[in-house]
C-alpha cells in the first residue's frame, strides 16, 4: 500500500447514520478491518459505548453488525442453516426476528447463499446482523453494484433498524451522492486521511 491511515478522528452518536465516502483504495475498508480484526493494528483508540473495541473482542463482536461486499458465508449452506449454526456465537440472537426479516425481504429460508443475487445477499447479511441486535452496524460498500429495487429494500431495512432500536450506523461507499441523500453525517477519506467530517445537508 502507498499510504497508512492517519488523523482519523470522529464521534458518531446513537441513532445516526454516518457515510464514509471516498474513491476505491482510499482507506475505507481498511478502517473497517481495523475495527473487526481481533488484534489491534493501529495507534490510538476506537471506542464503542465507551469501551475500547479491542478490550474484549468476542463481547464487542456481539455489539457489531457487519455487512460486507466480501461474502463471508458458505455458498452451499442455506440462509436458515447459517442462522442455526452461527446463532450460538451471539448472546442476543433472535431467531423469530431473523425469520420475519427474511420474509419481509422475500428471501426463502431454504435458499442457499450461493444462489442469492448480490442484492439478496446484502439483504440476507443485514437480516443476519439485525438478528443479534447490535449497537453498531458496519456496512462496507454494500450498495455497490446493487440494482435500484434492492437498494430501496436495503435502505428500508436500515430505516427499520434506526427507528426501532438505538443504534449507530457507519456505512462506506464510493458513491458520495447516495451518501448526501441518505446519511446524517458524511466523512470524506482520501489517501488514508479523513479530509472532512460534517452533517449532511
Amino acid at each position: 500500500k502507498g499510504f497508512q491511515l492517519q488523523e482519523i478522528s470522529f464521534a458518531l452518536p446513537e441513532g445516526y447514520i454516518m457515510g464514509l465516502a471516498g474513491a476505491n483504495g482510499a482507506g475505507k475498508t481498511t478502517l473497517i478491518k481495523y475495527m473487526m480484526n481481533p488484534k489491534k493494528q493501529y495507534e490510538g483508540t476506537i471506542r464503542l459505548l465507551g469501551e475500547d473495541i479491542h478490550a474484549d473482542h468476542r463481547k464487542m463482536m456481539n455489539r457489531i453488525g457487519f455487512v460486507s461486499e466480501e461474502n463471508l458465508f458458505f455458498k452451499d449452506v442455506t440462509v436458515q442453516e447459517h442462522a442455526t449454526m452461527l446463532s450460538v456465537f451471539y448472546e442476543n440472537w433472535d431467531m423469530p426476528y431473523f425469520q420475519e426479516t427474511m420474509k419481509q425481504v422475500k428471501i426463502p429460508l431454504c435458499r442457499k447463499v450461493g444462489n442469492l443475487s448480490r442484492g439478496e445477499n446484502m439483504k440476507f447479511q443485514m437480516a443476519f446482523a439485525m438478528a443479534h441486535h447490535p449497537s453498531l452496524y458496519l456496512l462496507d460498500e454494500v450498495t455497490a453494484g446493487m440494482d435500484p429495487v434492492s437498494r430501496i429494500d436495503f435502505f428500508k431495512l436500515l430505516q427499520k433498524v434506526i427507528s426501532e432500536e438505538q443504534v449507530s450506523v457507519l456505512m462506506t461507499s464510493h458513491i458520495q451522492s447516495e451518501m448526501e441523500r441518505k446519511m446524517d453525517y458524511i466523512g470524506i477519506i482520501e489517501q488514508g486521511r479523513l479530509k472532512s467530517f460534517k452533517e449532511a445537508i
